[in-house]
């Protein structure tokens, strides 16, 4: 699993039909204190997250094993929106 802001969104017309009404989201990897990874994901998303949220995706085959994205061709998944981050007892994140 990794950390990540949801950045925006994916709208595709035509696409694989095992796709059709799955919300794909745009996200920009960052590390535990929010801080930009360089790196930039589009997932499925299994749980309703938006713009700015913090959340957790998966990558690879994992990523297919979501009630929502089981069997179907994606690579990354949204499978949790981050509530809080606490390290060593200190919260770096709160929604």
């Amino acid at each position: 699993m990794q950390f990540a802001e949801v950045i925006g969104t994916v709208v595709a017309t035509r696409k694989e039909e095992s796709l059709s009404g799955i919300k794909l989201l745009v996200l920009k990897a960052v590390d535990v204190d929010r801080r930009p990874l360089g790196t930039y994901v589009v997932a499925a998303d299994a749980v309703g997250a938006g713009r700015g949220e913090l959340v957790l995706y998966a990558t690879g085959s994992s990523s297919r094993l979501t009630d929502v994205t089981q069997d179907r061709p994606v690579d990354a998944v949204v499978m949790a929106i981050i509530d809080s981050v606490e390290v060593d007892g200190e919260f770096l994140y709160e929604k």
